[in-house]
């Protein structure tokens, strides 16, 4: 079989003769949107791992399963393609999978290409580069209740005829149909463990010859609809719900306004769902404070789990419930379908500063984190949009950012009705700061595009999925997933800084004892600082949180808590609500807001930015133009306030 032609490999291991130790691989591949994630989590559950490619920074998504054979096999998750050209390094890791070209990997056993069965027409593309491997695949068609309740047809028998593979219905959000998905896996595997067994054996798909690259796109779009037409195929009717909908998100004022008023509420649930949680937690941790400084002697190590430990870890660790409940509104948005129609909304204001909307997904995604917003630009095909992308994603209002907002909003701005019950003055604040941050990001966007990054924006096109209720399991696990990477970060990178800001607290000693904070050698080191920043309304104390903030946005919150000796730090806490009103007037607050909203406080996004661009100008310069607006926006806050 001769395969398609296709450009260099790149970003591959060496392909090696001796497989990865491990159970077997079973490669998941599928087109964005065709449930192949929600495909993944009822297959693995919580037996999974997130790494990198070497030698890229796309992620590695695998999962255990074990089925009724008792055997496991491993089942990544690739990213969601809809080919194989290798313009992005999405496409290029997806390759170098199935070829088995990837370092640390197995070559795949066998291949589940899960596909939208109300939109097959666009996402079968996807079977002829995937049949070209010769390697064992399942066709799956998920979402076929939607098919079939929409008034659509296939033939599933003659479909898998013409294709040559096996062909399964399934609604992943449900689990219909995943049995059958578990049943050719353990195939799968009995035919590893045993290369000669009475089990039924897997269908090898049928060898096709393919064709030069300028041909298969046209080529493969024919086969699919032979196919397609063989099967007697007929695309479920656009359910009545979706044109009303669209309708109004999708118009020209409506829209815009409907993403605004959604926009508002999720902040104000921030600000109340997690109330009670959040109170728990602080109890939770007061509690245990005590209880363990009671039964532990004076002494430096009590000094250091108490005041260092306990005041830093816990006054973050406090603000996990309202992490959880943005990410949970965003995983609802985005599974339901609405975030795609918010990006055709963003792609029209977008286009006037230069930007694609396909850079409007990458941008959403750094309302998470900026590090997965810069690696998710990488699907942006025009290069100048996706550097000016990439520039701008820090700008975004990431997690890390809401300890901070929401333990000053607390101390510094009374609740008070603003839109009746709904949206109060301490939710407003937090939009705006949103907001703020937006704003720095499309005017950014506007100099560069019309500057050093000046050229035509790409077009974009998007194929709007239809409207779907989210299935609670993968909003779950999605949820357990964002609770142990904000776990891992306290346990690591915050307790590490809490603990080096004791130590430097304790000395130099005088007579024995820890010297008073301002004289410490932490305090000395913020006092080196404080000329820099006394004119933006911050003392010493700040000026130690901005810097041990670099590894982290909301290890400020775990300093001052540090600082203070308070034991019970959390934005509910009067003590530190008192420490910070004597310290900062109410300019010195705002500009510490606005200081936070443009600065790039994260060597991590830094670390990322570098190896994306592959050298250090981009990163320096992103830096560099960062904290002179924080800096000179806290100035003008600081000083009109």
């Amino acid at each position: 079989m001769s395969p398609v032609a296709s450009p260099a490999r790149a970003d591959r291991g060496p392909a090696t003769d001796v497989p990865a130790s491990g159970p077997p691989v079973v490669a998941l591949i599928g087109p964005p949107n065709s449930g192949k994630t929600t495909l993944f989590n009822r297959l693995t559950g919580l037996r999974q791992k997130v790494a990198n490619y070497p030698g890229v920074t796309v992620e590695k998504h695998v999962g255990r399963a074990r089925f009724a054979s008792g055997l496991d096999l491993d089942i990544v998750d690739l990213p969601g393609v809809s080919g194989f050209s290798a313009r992005s390094p999405d496409e290029r890791i997806t390759r170098d999978v199935l070829e088995g070209c990837i370092e640390g990997l197995r070559a795949p056993e066998a291949v589940v290409l899960i596909v939208d069965a109300v939109r097959l027409e666009t996402q079968l593309m996807l079977v002829e580069p995937v049949l070209e491997r010769s390697i064992p695949t399942l066709l799956v068609l998920n979402m076929a209740d939607e098919l079939e309740r929409g008034g659509g047809r296939l033939d599933d028998e003659t479909l898998a005829a013409e294709f040559g593979v096996e062909v399964v219905r399934t609604d992943a959000r449900t689990g219909r149909g995943v049995d059958a998905v578990a049943d050719f896996l353990d195939r799968v595997a009995v035919r590893v463990a045993a290369r000669e067994t009475d089990a039924p054996p897997v269908q090898e798909p049928r060898p096709r010859t393919g064709l030069p690259l300028l041909d298969a796109l046209a080529r493969r779009r024919g086969v699919v609809q032979d196919a397609l037409a063989a099967a007697q195929y007929r695309s479920a009717g656009l359910p009545k719900l979706t044109e009303r909908l669209d309708a109004i998100f999708l118009h020209r004022i409506a829209g815009p306004v409907v993403f605004l008023v959604l926009a508002a509420l999720v902040f104000q649930a921030i600000f109340t769902w997690a109330t009670p949680i959040m109170d728990g937690v602080e109890l939770a941790i007061a509690s245990s404070g005590e209880w363990v400084a009671a039964r532990l002697p004076a002494g430096w190590f009590r000094s250091l789990l108490i005041d260092g430990v306990w005041a830093g870890v816990g006054s973050v660790l406090v603000f996990l419930p309202q992490i959880l409940i943005l990410f949970l509104f965003l995983g609802i948005l985005e599974d339901s379908g609405y975030m795609a129609r918010a990006a055709v909304i963003a792609d029209r204001m977008m286009l006037r500063v230069g930007l694609q909307g396909r850079a409007f997904l990458p941008l959403l995604s750094a309302y998470a984190c900026a590090v997965p917003a810069i690696l998710s630009a990488r699907t942006v095909d025009d290069e100048r949009d996706r550097l000016a992308t990439m520039f701008i994603a820090p700008f975004m209002t990431c997690s890390a950012r809401l300890p901070v907002y929401a333990l000053l909003i607390a101390a510094f701005i009374p609740e008070r009705p603003l839109l009746g019950p709904f949206v109060g003055t301490r939710a407003a604040t937090m939009l705006g700061l949103y907001a703020l941050g937006l704003a720095a990001a499309v005017g950014t966007a506007f100099l560069l595009r019309r500057t050093v990054l000046r050229g035509k924006p790409a077009g974009f096109v998007l194929e709007l999925p239809p409207y779907r209720i989210p299935a609670v399991r993968t909003l779950a696990l999605r949820l357990v997933d964002r609770s142990k990477i904000f776990l891992r970060r306290v346990g690591k990178i915050i307790l590490a800084v809490t603990v080096v800001l004791w130590v430097l607290a304790q000395f130099p000693r005088i007579d024995g004892s820890p010297p008073p904070v301002e004289e410490s050698a932490l305090g000395q080191m913020g006092q080196v600082i404080e000329p820099a920043i006394e004119p933006l309304g911050f003392d010493w104390r700040i000026g130690v949180g901005l810097v041990s903030s670099l590894a982290a946005r909301e290890v400020i919150v775990g300093t001052l808590g540090t600082i203070y000796g308070i034991e019970d730090t959390d934005e509910t806490s009067l003590e530190l609500r008192a420490a910070l009103q004597r310290d900062l007037d109410f300019g010195g607050a705002v500009a510490l807001l606005v200081f936070f909203v443009f600065a790039l406080q994260c060597m991590s996004t830094v670390a990322m930015m570098r190896r994306e661009t592959a050298g250090w100008k981009w990163p320096i310069a992103q830096f560099t133009y960062m904290l002179a607006l924080a800096y000179v926006g806290a100035l003008a806050a600081n000083q009109l306030l």
